[in-house]
Formats: structure tokens, C-alpha cells, sequence
């Protein structure tokens, strides 16, 4: 019988595992990938938004000279950190289901070679990420071997035409980076103007790409079907001339790659499936937020899970403290 048991070994996970730690507990934590894989997803060369001191999870400092730090040196840290604090952590074990038995809990779970497990345990703290599930399109040839919803590094796309779906930090640092190694550039984004939430030191590169035709940017336009050796988009009006938005109301653009870069969503149908209620306009679950406790007594969220339709709302500065949170009412709770 375990006290507590974590599903996901990303940032926030992890956290949760050493404020427990911190007040008696040594949970174990069970994760479907590699430790921190939603940060292992991440393109290789990709620095974050935030300083490193607020990417620190269990009060230990995270080192380095840079001022923003990059994905290999996360990767870095929390992995140390994990083995610093002997965490127990089951990598390339999924968890399939989670039942409440009586007061305690049943978590099934599958490893890499096939064989299932059942846990018993008193609490489950679910704290897995977005990056298995992303905001699908819902177009023709969506499915196309050409089509990705992920980004790693511009090498694979060399002298090639490549459409962006998307204009968030994540579209415009791959178009820029594809513009280095030669790539023809199309970026295509639903929003009449650049994203306020571009990175600030990198707007200006980008709108500067833009305006000399480095890299073609569409506003007000999204991508309507996709096949072997072209994608149709199809633009908005508010964009337009009103004379030319007839003849202009889709196009075709030569291409050889798409990249749809348009986000990712928790996977909240896992949730429900124990019984956590969901409120209905915005898809979040139901949950205790001075606790994270949800409303299946002993069964506690951390990091996105927890967010509503907009995954982003909630992020690693924020979602490291959940488990604070948590390790706080069960201490409470032991003391009654």
C-alpha cells in the first residue's frame, strides 16, 4: 500500500513529490514517458520565457549563466534534481484508470513491455501534461505524413516550403528558425494582427522578416485543406478590399511541409472517468483550488491538469506550488 502516489513526472509533478517529501511522505510517482517530457518535447534549441528562478521547484537553485534558460539546460536540472532527492519515479508506465475503493484507491497502470500493475493507495495526485493531445484541425489531410503538430529543429525542413498553422511564440520562433536553414516560409494565423504575447525580443526579428518578404505572413486566414503538394487556405474579409474579398476567398500555395502548431489540450475525459465533475462552458475540472482537492475525496490535481479550456492559464511558475498545497491538507488532515 503506498500513501500517495503521483501520475506524471513533469515539473509540477515532481514539485508535488518533494513538498511531500518535505512534510514525511515519500510518494512514487508513475510517469507514461521520460522524466519531464513535455520539456523533452519542447524544439531542441528553445530558450524559455521565464528566469530560471522561477522554474526552481523544492527550494534548490537552478544554475546558469544565461539569462533565460534553454530547454537542454532544464532537461538538466529537474532530472538532477529528481535523482538528488531519490525520488521514486516508474518511467514507461502508463496509468490507464484509477478506481476508488472503499477509502482507498486502485491505479492501473501498463509498462513498456505489455505487462499491467495494480497499486493500492490512500491518495492519487494526477499531474500529467497536454503534449500527447494536441488541438487537432479537424481538416482534409490533416493526417498526411507532412503534417506535424510538433516542431523539434529546422535541419529536416532545409530548402523546403513550409506552412505554419499558428502565430503564438511557438509559430514564430519555428518560422524564424526555418528561415535559417532556407526554408520557404508561409505562416497562417487566424488573428488580424501579431499575437500580443509574442516574446518581446523576438517580435521585432520576426515583423522585420515579414516586411522585407523574408518570411510570408497571412492574417486573418486559415488552412482549409491540405494534400500532397499544396494547402488551400482561405482568408477572412476584415483583411480586405471589399471589391477583392470575392475573388480572394481561398488560395492555393505550393507546399512541401505543414506544421500545426496550435496548441495542446489535457486529456480531461481521463478525470472523468473517476468521477471528477467537470464544469461544463469552460471544460475544467471541479476542484478545491486552497487544496487541490477535487471533489472525489483523495484524489488532489496538479500543474495544467487543472486549467480550463486555455491549458496556458496555468503554467510551471504557478503550477510548482500545487503541490505545496496538497502536502499542506494532507498534513492538516493528519492531524485531526
Amino acid at each position: 500500500m503506498e500513501d500517495i502516489i503521483i501520475v506524471g513526472a513533469g515539473p509540477c509533478g515532481l514539485s508535488a513529490a518533494l513538498e511531500l517529501q518535505a512534510v514525511g511522505y515519500d510518494p512514487l510517482i508513475i510517469e507514461k514517458h521520460v522524466v519531464v517530457h513535455s520539456i523533452y518535447q519542447y524544439p531542441t534549441y528553445m530558450h524559455f520565457f521565464s528566469t530560471p528562478e522561477l522554474l526552481e521547484i523544492g527550494g534548490i537553485p537552478f544554475s546558469t549563466p544565461n539569462e533565460k534558460p534553454s530547454r537542454v539546460e532544464a532537461l538538466h536540472y529537474y532530472r538532477n534534481v529528481a535523482k538528488s532527492r531519490n525520488v521514486r519515479i516508474n518511467q514507461y508506465e502508463e496509468v490507464f484508470a484509477v478506481q476508488k475503493t472503499g477509502e482507498h484507491f486502485q491505479v492501473h497502470s501498463r509498462k513498456l513491455n505489455g505487462e499491467t500493475a495494480v497499486y493500492e493507495s490512500k491518495k492519487v495526485i494526477i499531474s500529467v501534461g497536454y503534449f500527447d493531445h494536441p488541438n487537432r484541425l479537424g481538416i482534409p489531410g490533416e493526417e498526411l505524413p507532412k503534417v506535424s503538430h510538433f516542431f523539434r529543429e529546422a535541419h529536416p525542413y532545409t530548402g523546403m516550403k513550409v506552412a505554419i498553422i499558428g502565430g503564438s511564440n511557438s509559430a514564430v520562433d519555428a518560422a524564424l528558425e526555418l528561415m535559417r536553414v532556407g526554408a520557404k516560409v508561409t505562416v497562417v494565423y487566424r488573428g488580424s494582427d501579431y499575437s500580443p504575447y509574442i516574446k518581446p525580443w523576438v517580435r521585432p526579428t520576426f515583423e522585420s522578416m515579414v516586411r522585407k518578404g523574408i518570411i510570408d505572413m497571412r492574417f486573418s486566414s486559415r488552412v482549409i485543406e491540405i494534400d500532397q503538394r499544396q494547402i488551400t487556405i482561405q482568408r477572412s474579409a476584415d483583411r480586405m478590399e471589399p471589391e477583392s474579398a470575392a475573388a480572394a476567398e481561398t488560395e492555393h500555395i505550393e507546399n512541401d511541409f505543414v506544421l500545426a502548431l496550435t496548441g495542446f489540450r489535457p486529456d480531461r475525459s481521463f478525470l472523468q472517468r473517476m468521477g471528477v465533475r467537470m464544469e461544463e462552458t469552460e471544460e475544467k475540472p471541479g476542484f478545491n483550488p486552497e487544496t487541490m482537492e477535487t471533489d472525489v475525496p483523495g484524489l488532489y490535481l496538479a500543474g495544467v491538469i487543472a486549467a480550463g479550456r486555455e491549458a496556458n492559464e496555468i503554467f510551471i511558475e504557478t503550477g510548482r506550488y500545487h503541490g505545496r498545497k496538497i502536502a499542506e491538507h494532507l498534513q492538516l488532515q493528519s492531524m485531526k
